[in-house]
């Protein structure tokens, strides 16, 4: 495949935008070669600037659960855009999809909409901080929950890609109010409680890592976080920027039965447009102003653009499409543990529709395990599967995803992909 005028564009970003890239796993860093610059999308494929087509499994980072430039999404933001692109007031889209959030997560009382993930995150810590007093936030290794000052120790996602799990910028009076704990490891944090029983405002988590690659909660850890912040009187976060509406109708909490006390929300909700949002029980989220004294806003929270595009892809996230998303990820998961069955040295996560290949042997369930994981045979191939047109997350530690316009031969050619790269090493 030819890739020159990727290459041209990519030596003009790079004159006036950091590295080229407007979030740094898109530089292709870990993997190796120049970022691929994309001009078109629809359903599952992907097509770059110098005319290359590929099936994506990366669905912009996860929010694309319906496939690229679906019809009713396209059309819903058309209508939206012809109506005014913003406000700066409220207009009914943000009740409507406020109504559905809450309909379908039920322990989310009231919602409150922001534009990224991180502004989730970073809110929903406040409003901890703020309606329980405390300061101290535990977050565990690996986790990536946005570019947050109080989140990037030993952050996941780009940090973690990149070998520096801090980052700079971030003052050390507030890096020492975050304690760090093992995900999948209730002890480390029981030994937190103990040590900090009365300033700790918060655990956040993300119940499904997708981060550090994808790595299922354990159900005894969820359960016993929210038993240890019931018992010390902290609030517990669910982080499901990526998994809300992703693996469950109801999100992670919905797949696992653990009520969280805080919930952040992204990706999936607005349907491939700019969006975020938190929510909770009805007393935490009234301490928000205007109606309580935690501050936050935003002048395009809300942005009916968004709105539009997030109503449209929720109301079809329904039980056919979650019906279908499973039989695909079951099959690809199916045929890559039988592909690792045979020729070792890969091991499969997968949860719902996300899912990671870990170059490594044996169980892949703490941060521990994938920093063991063969970062170059990743990046191998990546450029492999690349070359065969079948666009994987440029990173090990970024989760890939289906979409319901997969095909099952979508599934099997990547697993046969797969299997020709380990057959030839």
């Amino acid at each position: 495949m030819q890739h020159s005028a990727s290459h041209t564009l990519f030596e003009a970003a790079r004159r006036v935008i950091p590295g080229g890239v407007n979030s740094p796993v898109r530089a292709f860093g870990a993997v190796g070669g120049e970022p691929l610059f994309m001009a078109q999308a629809a359903g599952a494929t992907i097509t770059d600037v110098d005319g290359n087509s590929y099936v994506d499994f990366v669905g912009s980072w996860g929010p694309l659960i319906l496939g690229h430039a679906h019809p009713a999404v396209v059309r819903a933001v058309q209508e939206a855009a012809a109506r005014g692109t913003s406000f700066g007031a409220p207009t009914s889209a943000e009740t409507d999809l406020a109504r559905l959030i809450v309909e379908r997560v039920p322990s989310v009382e009231m919602v409150r909409f922001v534009n990224s993930g991180t502004e989730a995150t970073m809110s929903a810590v406040r409003l901890a901080r703020g309606a329980t007093g405390r300061d101290k936030l535990v977050k565990f290794e690996g986790c990536y929950h946005g570019h947050g000052d109080s989140f990037l120790i030993e952050a996941g996602s780009g940090a973690l890609t990149t070998g520096t799990p801090s980052s700079g910028g971030v003052p050390g009076a507030i890096a020492a109010e975050t304690l760090l704990a093992r995900f999948n490891d209730l002890p480390s944090v029981e030994a937190l409680f103990e040590a900090h029983r009365d300033d700790i405002a918060a655990v956040i988590v993300e119940p499904i890592a997708g981060n550090m690659g994808v790595i299922a909660g354990e159900p005894p850890f969820l359960e016993g976080l929210r038993d240890l912040c019931s018992t010390y009187g902290a609030l517990l976060i669910f982080d499901e920027v990526m998994t809300g509406f992703r693996v469950h109708p109801r999100g992670a909490q919905g797949l696992y039965g653990v009520r969280p006390d805080l919930t952040t929300f992204g990706k999936v909700i607005g349907g491939g447009l700019p969006v975020g949002a938190y929510g909770g029980r009805r007393e935490l989220m009234e301490q928000v102003a205007p109606l309580g004294p935690v501050y936050q806003a935003g002048t395009l929270s809300g942005n009916p653009l968004a709105m539009a595009a997030g109503l449209a892809t929720l109301q079809r996230c329904d039980e056919t499409l979650y019906a279908r998303l499973e039989d695909l990820g079951q099959a690809l998961e199916a045929g890559l543990q039988d592909v690792a069955e045979r020729h070792g040295g890969v091991t499969v996560n997968r949860v719902g529709s996300m899912f990671t290949l870990f170059f490594t042997d044996g169980p892949v369930r703490t941060y521990a395990d994938v920093l063991r994981c063969d970062l170059q045979a990743f990046g191998r191939l990546f450029h492999v599967a690349l070359e065969q047109g079948l666009y994987l997350p440029p990173a090990q530690f970024e989760a890939a995803f289906i979409s319901g316009a997969h095909r099952p031969a979508d599934i099997e050619r990547l697993v046969a992909a797969v299997e020709d790269f380990l057959q030839a090493t």
